[in-house]
């Protein structure tokens, strides 16, 4: 699947690796500017595909 946002791009390359530390730094991320609408929610429902796409960590390139 390809990703436009910088920061999901990041999410499924760390997880592939599994670097559990920077996924959940970027969930928390995109998770702060949903909560203060500093996004228009493209960013947050593109990282939830991301965590469906790949699904367990260290599986992947």
């Amino acid at each position: 699947m390809q990703y436009t946002h910088r920061t999901v791009q990041e999410y499924v390359a760390a997880k592939k690796r599994g670097d559990r530390a920077t996924t959940d730094r970027i969930v928390r991320e995109v998770t702060a500017r949903f909560d203060t609408r500093t996004t228009d929610g493209s960013e947050a429902a593109e990282l939830l595909d991301a965590t469906y796409d790949v699904v367990r960590f260290g599986e992947g390139a």
